[in-house]
């Protein structure tokens, strides 16, 4: 019977600690929320699990790298634990004993061959110096420590069990990469469901755990909210967005900063761009069309950043921007005018101004007969035309090699071996190829 039966804990040079242990799951580790806490050895956070119940207990090691021994035999996986059985982690010592035995195990009594007077009583020890008092944290922090802490476990058994790296570089269909994810981490869930610390939701945990896995985390409901116009995340702990030109900072965060940096290479990769210590910051996009920009170490001080400008799915019209006072009636008949005409139009302006709402604007004028070719940094515009071409610009290779020409070695100025009649652009980008003037 798992009743009234006590747990000794005993450490070189440290003062036995015991807990009563009742049928439960009691996390073994040096984390503050571990019912068995061993703050003073080598123990990981979350070292093992003690499962007590009423026909007996079982001990499971957490893929420590120290392991866990039971005997002399380190342990692998859940197995059954009897009372008297020394438990090893660390520098630890764990025995299960009955009350009644429990001062005998500790330190047994030597038989006298003859009567001998009493010892003398040892002298009081000197009280110990008083702790520094330590901030207690709240339940809520408590609790998203608990929870983090299982989604760690979770993660870890899934890349044992699935390399998801690996199966996408294998060129695996996208669903089928993400119903296998899903199966696994359903059945990782299920096999630690019993253990699982209270106030989590198995279902809301394979949701976040898939997220984190296959999509963007912590991100996919921030994205698929269309009142919320831009995300920010400083740090893998604090994200905010912004909200009808406001600021408001979420309680939902990463993991920890390994989790941002997935994140963030999970967007780059598919366009062919990257980010590491030597080319620390990269501009991207989403496949809706939303820009994104991340920064890391050693650039960023506060760990990995990203920012994503969402772009609404329904793009602005002539009649919108009227609406907003963005430009009024005469303005857009004149520059409908100038796009017909086929005059140079340079649209300019800060982050956020509108730049790309309004070239969006401009190319609905473009005639559907007309062929047409758009270079951009990080593809952005949506144009309705059917004769398009799209290009987008490439960022250096890892030898620096590939960059786009500083912009002050381009020219516009027509020679006899580049076109004539173009915009800057395409004569820059023909002179390059074809023309021997420097």
């Amino acid at each position: 019977m798992a009743k009234l039966v006590q747990l000794q804990v005993l450490q070189a040079g440290a003062e036995p600690l015991s807990y009563q242990i009742e049928p439960g799951v009691y996390f073994v580790g040096s984390d503050e929320d571990c019912r068995i806490r061993l703050e003073q050895g080598a123990a990981a956070g979350r070292h093992a699990i003690l499962i007590a119940r009423e026909e007996g207990y079982s001990l499971e090691d957490l893929d420590s790298r120290q392991g866990t021994t039971v005997g002399s035999q380190r342990i692998h996986g859940r197995v059954d634990v009897l009372p008297g059985q020394e438990i090893g982690i660390a520098d630890y010592r764990l025995i299960l004993a009955p009350p009644t035995g429990f001062a005998q195990r500790a330190k047994p009594a030597t038989v006298a061959p003859s009567p001998q007077p009493p010892p003398p009583m040892p002298l009081p020890r000197p009280p110990p110096e008083p702790a520094k008092p330590v901030a207690a944290k709240s339940p809520q922090a408590m609790a998203l420590e608990q929870k983090r802490s299982t989604k760690r476990q979770i993660q870890k058994e899934l890349v044992e069990r699935m390399n998801i790296k690996r199966l996408a570089a294998s060129r695996i269909r996208k669903d089928e990469l993400q119903e296998r994810a899903r199966a696994t981490i359903e059945a990782i869930v299920r096999d630690v469901s019993a253990r699982l610390p209270p106030g989590i939701a198995p279902a809301a945990l394979i949701k976040e755990v898939y997220d984190e896995a296959v999509g963007l985390g912590p991100l996919e409901d921030l994205l698929a909210d269309e009142s919320i116009t831009e995300i920010m995340v400083n740090g893998h702990d604090q994200i905010y967005v912004e909200r009808k030109g406001r600021l408001e900072r979420l309680d939902s965060m990463f993991m920890d900063d390994s989790s941002v940096l997935a994140i963030i290479e999970r967007i780059v990769s598919p366009i062919g761009r990257r980010i590491d210590e030597s080319q620390p910051y990269v501009d991207a996009r989403l496949p809706d069309g939303s820009r994104v920009n991340a920064i890391i170490h050693p650039l960023s001080l506060v760990g990995p950043c990203l920012t994503i400008r969402k772009f609404s799915r329904a793009p602005f019209t002539e009649e919108a921007l009227i609406r907003f006072g963005t430009w009024t009636r005469e303005i857009a008949e004149f520059l409908r005018v100038c796009v017909m005409l086929r005059k140079n139009i340079v649209v300019s302006g800060g982050t956020g101004s509108g730049k790309t709402s309004l070239l969006n604007v401009l190319s609905g004028y473009l005639p559907q007969a007309e062929r047409i070719v758009t270079i951009e940094d990080a593809a952005e515009l949506r144009l309705s035309q059917e004769h398009l071409v799209r290009l987008e610009a490439r960022p250096p290779n890892i030898e620096g090699r590939g960059a786009p020409l500083p912009f002050a070695t381009w020219s516009a100025t027509p020679c006899e071996c580049g076109p004539t009649g173009s915009s800057w652009a395409n004569a820059a980008a023909a002179r390059r190829s074809t023309c021997s003037r420097p």
